[in-house]
């Protein structure tokens, strides 16, 4: 049996200086959230690699296959497991992919080609066109028919409820969470991550890998600011509520906005704005 390496925080010798103390930096330890590259395989071949914290990796796999449009659904995934290799130091980092056949001819892969042809969606690092991107992503992802109604109340409340979920933020201080809320505004999962939108796609993919998309009246909430590729995320997993702690960024509320998805920022328990909606239901 392979062994695999689930620790999500190690404990680092540090030195830690108190202004108020008026004294040299002392010696200390810290704990810190793991950063460890993931290689995701497809049938044997490099597929892409994602910095990552271990933990749920399956999830997160599922989850971007499907938010990047290789997958629709989990019967397209023949396999899904980590490297069982026991030849292999660092099988707890690799994951293994085999797609079903009609899923390979839909992204026009092929056995026999030594190379994907079809390219992950440009995230905002990489300097998208605002507009062509919408309009690309519309193309193979309708908008939703109308904004979902949403009782902004309880969306006021997510943040709050997330924060009580949050251990390894907790522990460390510098890891991002993604939660999913039922329109009861009860919490149905979480998840946390070094990077936001793993722990959004770790979310998804848990959705994918149990068979619960599509999932109705489901709301998305991530700590950070919300951008264009959250939104995308969002929108190809058919989630019509999005909030988030901090800001959206232009882009994303323009995809919002034509998608159709309502999209909160700066959520608090006193309040939160509004970029993206139509039918506010209150329960005054």
């Amino acid at each position: 049996m392979v062994w695999i390496n689930m620790s999500v925080e190690r404990i680092r010798q540090i030195q830690r200086y108190s202004a108020k103390r008026n004294q040299d930096p002392q010696l200390s330890t810290d704990q810190v959230a793991i950063e460890e590259p993931l290689e995701i395989q497809l049938d044997g071949e490099p597929l892409a690699v994602i910095m990552r914290t271990p933990g749920n990796d399956l999830e997160l796999v599922a989850g971007l296959l499907l938010t990047e449009e290789l997958i629709q659904h989990s019967d397209d995934l023949l396999m899904l497991e980590h490297c069982r290799d026991p030849e292999e130091t660092n099988a707890g980092n690799i994951v293994k992919v085999k797609l079903s056949e009609s899923c390979l001819e839909r992204i026009h892969l092929s056995k026999n080609t030594d190379r994907m042809t079809r390219t992950f969606l440009t995230s905002t690092s990489c300097g998208v066109c605002g507009k062509q991107s919408i309009a690309s992503l519309h193309a193979s992802t309708p908008p939703f028919p109308n904004y979902e109604s949403t009782c902004i109340e309880d969306v006021a409340l997510f943040s709050e409820k997330m924060k009580t979920h949050q251990t390894l933020f907790d522990k460390t201080g510098g890891i991002h969470a993604a939660a999913l809320f039922a329109k009861s505004g009860e919490l149905i999962l979480l998840r946390e991550d070094v990077g936001r939108h793993n722990a959004v796609d770790k979310c998804i993919g848990s959705l994918v890998l149990t068979e619960q998309l599509p999932i109705d009246n489901c709301s998305l909430m991530v700590s950070g600011r919300t951008s264009f590729e959250i939104v995308q995320k969002a929108l190809v997993a058919r989630i019509g509520t999005i909030a988030a702690v901090s800001a959206p960024s232009s882009l994303a509320i323009e995809l919002a906005q034509e998608s159709r998805i309502n999209l909160f920022g700066f959520v608090r328990e006193n309040g939160l704005n509004i970029y993206a909606s139509e039918r506010l239901e209150s329960q005054a």
